[in-house]
């Protein structure tokens, strides 16, 4: 060996359980001349975080350089050190509750989706998943092409965080915060009925409910219950777009919920000023139909479900987050006690009632789907469609008759236990057709789990 080299061993990254919380982790990747630019130590590291939480606390994770000082001879030798001041990095503690982590990998199996078990009133998330997952040691030292490939080619999009980056109709599961945008404009009342008869004509369309023989004589309890869509079409055509969009808003829609990861995804609430802005037309009463029951321009993210549910389950915005705490020292996320208006605080009670109908009374949607869990929960099912449907067909195709790619998305959040809320499970399945049956099972078996862990006591 010559006298001018020397070999001394460095560390690199290693993710040891591989895929496992791959959206959340996030994975590093060497440093290019951009990263070197804008973040100079970099060049003393190499890597820097590329997604998930290596990303977002980049800064926290590769901590300052080291420096030592010393005086040296015109032969450059040493003689003396003169201070030294050693690099520091910081450690993070995250929320995630590891063996519910796997848990929920495992029973989630090759479905395509994500899932968000948080903490209704901390925010802290136990466990979440984008699915399908990926190994985050390909990207360490740089991922192959055919593994590259095949990331980007999968239909399924494993290489899309889908918990802050997949944009989804919400479905019916913004019924109920719809429901308390009607019952605030003051033209509803709980004791308000419409009678559905399974369609609703209008400007020569027809929209059609669910249900192929209707619902009859319906008031928001069973709107919400049943999930009637006529029940909404009419209500909402009576109170307008304009005293609807504002309130889904500020209960966590079409804003960033505040995760700690990177580039969240706002969504879409669509309504009269954002089409104008976004489109140069003008807003239609159909579309105020469609808005409502959760379809059209109307798009969410699955951690913003879980934001909505949470404050439905408590009232309070919490902040969704993974970081525990930084280098042993909690860290504190904000909740705003006052994202309800006294109004709205006053009827919760009425809108979280029908809601543990859903789960618990033998008409509710996700009756059958939750029956084995032995937490009472309080939920809301949601079956998203992703074509339409001609006005010349008198009956839709059963989604299991679909081609893949065509069948609605399945949703069903919940909170649990409902009479004392502690969690908020949230699962969307995509292309897995009605919200109960895809996912109830997902989600009974995840509040079962929390309760062997002793989240949740009996």
């Amino acid at each position: 060996m010559r006298d001018n080299l020397k070999i001394e061993p460095s560390s690199k990254r290693h993710y040891p359980y591989g895929k496992l919380a791959s959206h959340i982790i996030g994975y590093v990747g060497r440093a290019n001349q951009d990263d070197m630019r804008e973040n100079p130590i970099s060049r003393l590291t190499n890597y820097v975080g590329r997604s998930g939480i290596e990303r977002y606390y980049n800064k926290e994770l590769q901590g300052i350089e080291g420096e030592r000082k010393t005086k040296v001879t015109a032969l450059n030798q040493e003689i003396e050190q003169i201070s030294k001041k050693l690099p520091k990095s910081s450690d993070l503690v995250l929320t995630i509750d590891l063996e519910l982590q796997k848990f929920v990998s495992e029973i989630f199996g090759d479905d395509a989706g994500a899932v968000v078990v948080m903490d209704v009133n901390s925010g802290a998330i136990l466990a979440a998943g984008s699915y399908p997952e990926y190994d985050l040691n390909q990207f360490v030292s740089g991922i192959s092409h055919e593994d590259w490939k095949a990331l980007i080619e999968n239909v399924d999009n494993p290489f899309t965080n889908k918990l802050v980056n997949g944009l989804y109709p919400p479905g019916s599961i913004v019924k109920m915060g719809v429901g308390l945008a009607l019952l605030g404009s003051q033209k509803i009342t709980r004791q308000t009925s419409f009678y559905c008869n399974a369609s609703f004509e209008l400007g020569g369309r027809k929209f059609r409910c669910w249900k192929k023989s209707g619902h009859g004589h319906t008031d928001l309890n069973k709107a919400i219950r049943e999930s009637c869509d006529d029940y909404f079409y009419k209500a909402s055509l009576k109170v307008g777009i304009d005293a609807i969009s504002p309130v889904l808003e500020r209960l966590g829609f079409a804003q960033k919920t505040g995760v700690d990861l990177p580039n969240e995804f706002i969504g879409t609430v669509p309504g009269r000023y954002w089409k104008m802005q976004k489109y140069q037309k003008p807003w239609y009463q159909g579309e105020t139909l469609i808005t409502s029951i959760g379809q059209g321009y109307f798009l969410v993210t699955p951690i913003q479900v879980a934001l909505h549910t949470a404050i439905l389950a408590t009232g309070k915005k919490v902040t969704p987050h993974f970081v525990k705490a930084i280098d042993d020292v909690p860290k504190s996320y904000p909740v705003d006690e006052n994202v309800l208006t006294d109004f709205e605080k006053s009827e919760l009670p009425y809108i979280q009632n029908a809601m543990k109908e859903v789960a618990n009374s033998k008409t509710g949607t996700a009756y059958w789907r939750l029956i084995n869990s032995k937490v009472k929960v309080a939920a809301k099912t949601g079956t998203a469609q992703v074509v339409g449907i001609p006005q010349d067909v008198k009956e839709r195709m059963k989604e299991e008759d679909m081609e893949y790619l065509q069948r609605s998305h399945a949703w069903l959040t919940s909170y649990g236990p409902y009479d004392n809320p502690q969690y908020v499970v949230t699962v969307l399945v995509e292309h897995g057709g009605h919200g109960g049956q895809a996912a109830g099972p997902i989600v009974t078996k995840i509040y079962n789990k929390l309760h062997e862990l002793g989240y949740i006591k009996p």
